[in-house]
């Protein structure tokens, strides 16, 4: 009986144990995980901007949300990655450095005949052709060649009165030098004249030379056909020199000068590159286009360049009007909207602070900064979507997720006239020069300019839009005054 009872007690304390380990256990875990939850945040891995403090699934999609950290560690705009993740994500970065801007414009044109070597081949004088030795365009004709035959009665003419004058020698000598001088205008050779003296005989027909050589590039006339002097029969090209013209949009104008060095390229000779110098910008635009033509001249010896053959030319135009500007990757710029976004590598090696910035001209494959930047700062330049990507799911700042702005802060729009991007420039320098202006962007299309400021510094809008007016730029609330606007540059004004 008494093996019983010891028997029954270790299975009592047998089940206690094992009750505890069930039911405790779990409690105690239960507990821990409802802990966890409270503490923690979760959000969407398709829609990051879904934020909650409890298990759920996504209001959007029905997805099944995720745990975030609560990142209380790092502000709203930097975000802090294992060195793993940076090493997966392949994220590199690049120490911001100032430079002298140079902008790759692309022009597009085709090759064209030189202008000033190009001249019409004309008749000298008035008659039938009776005879053309120049059958077609694209024929090779040397000065002095032989090109026309031409039947006129008014040649014949003269050349009698030549003959009668001659009788008339002794008592009027001058008359024999005026009928002379009629055939030289005619374009008859003094070998011609004086054979007519010689042998008394005249024709009625006579023949025409080139007057300089060249290929023809057009055919006016046919045989038969009848001409008056002055008569275009062809034109002729030297192609021992040609043209390349280019279309150029308006906005990469400002970007070139005389003299600038240009590097093209030919459709029909890909493996051949050629050089040039710009000689001519042409003041008008095309009012349909909206392009300008710039012109390259080119020697042309061996005749590989061919009138209406297809050309591409890069130009590397140095920014005049902008010298030890910050020039930042194009790779490192994420773009949403209005804003511009990088990431700016903090001390701590592994956290990347969030940073909206203004840009100014495009330079291919780069970008100059106007503000939102400093020489010596490090920035990412590969990887940068990766990085966004993880912003956005641990509920941080991203071009996707605006910071958030303070309740100090209050934005506005004002419209201010402007054209290009000095105007850009002179805008915001002169909004952000106001007290209480934190961010100042223009746009040239939209002629809006959106402030971010404090709106316990007072009427910022309204000194911002005086502050603008001052250096030139009419707004919604001031007019430039006349003297200011007059001493901009041609290329901004827009009234």
């Amino acid at each position: 009986m008494k093996k019983h009872y010891i028997l029954y007690g270790l299975i009592l304390i047998a089940g206690i144990f094992l009750g505890w380990m069930i039911f405790g256990g779990h409690s105690h875990d239960t507990e821990q995980q409802t802990g966890q939850a409270k503490s923690a945040q979760w959000t969407c891995s398709m829609h990051p901007q879904i934020r909650q403090d409890h298990f759920g699934t996504c209001p959007l999609c029905g997805m099944d949300l995720i745990p975030v950290g609560t990142g209380d560690s790092y502000a709203e705009d930097v975000i802090h990655l294992s060195k793993e993740a940076i090493a997966l994500a392949n994220v590199q970065t690049t120490v911001v450095s100032r430079a002298q801007p140079v902008k790759e414009v692309h022009l597009y044109g085709i090759v064209q005949p030189n202008e000033r070597l190009s001249q019409l081949q004309v008749s000298h004088i008035g008659g039938r052709i009776e005879k053309l030795y120049i059958n077609s365009v694209g024929e090779n004709v040397r000065k002095g060649e032989l090109i026309a035959s031409i039947y006129s009665p008014e040649l014949l003419n003269a050349q009698k009165e030549l003959l009668e004058a001659l009788k008339m020698q002794p008592v009027q000598p001058a008359l024999i030098d005026a009928v002379k001088e009629k055939l030289r205008q005619w374009k008859m050779t003094e070998a011609q004249i004086s054979s007519i003296e010689r042998t008394a005989t005249v024709s009625p027909t006579i023949n025409i030379v080139a007057d300089k050589s060249g290929v023809v590039t057009a055919k006016k006339v046919e045989q038969g056909d009848y001409v008056s002097q002055g008569s275009v029969l062809f034109d002729l090209s030297d192609l021992s020199s040609v043209w390349l013209v280019f279309d150029v949009y308006e906005a990469d104008l400002p970007y070139l000068k005389i003299g600038d060095l240009v590097t093209y390229t030919l459709q029909a000779l890909p493996e051949k590159t050629f050089t040039g110098r710009l000689s001519l910008i042409e003041p008008v635009l095309d009012k349909t286009t909206r392009t300008a033509k710039v012109r390259v001249e080119a020697a042309n010896p061996q005749g590989l360049l061919k009138p209406e053959m297809y050309a591409q030319a890069i130009v590397s135009a140095k920014l005049i009007s902008r010298k030890n500007e910050i020039v930042i990757p194009k790779t490192a710029i994420l773009w949403t909207g209005r804003r511009s976004i990088v990431y700016v590598k903090q001390s701590d090696e592994s956290s990347f602070q969030l940073r909206e910035i203004t840009l100014g001209a495009s330079l291919g494959d780069a970008y100059v900064v106007l503000s939102g930047l400093s020489e010596g700062e490090e920035i990412v330049t590969d990887g940068v979507f990766a990085m966004d990507a993880s912003a956005q799911l641990e509920g941080k700042a991203s071009m996707m997720n605006r910071p958030p702005v303070a309740e100090a802060t209050q934005d506005a729009v004002l419209t201010v006239q402007g054209l290009c991007g000095m105007c850009k420039t002179r805008i915001e320098t002169a909004a952000k020069s106001v007290k209480g202006v934190m961010s100042a962007v223009w746009n040239s299309q939209t002629k809006e300019l959106n402030l971010t400021y404090d709106k316990t510094s007072g009427e910022v809008p309204d000194q911002a839009a005086k502050a603008i007016a001052k250096v030139g730029h009419d707004n919604n609330s001031y007019k430039a005054p006349d003297d200011v606007y007059n001493a901009l540059p041609g290329c901004c004004k827009y009234r």
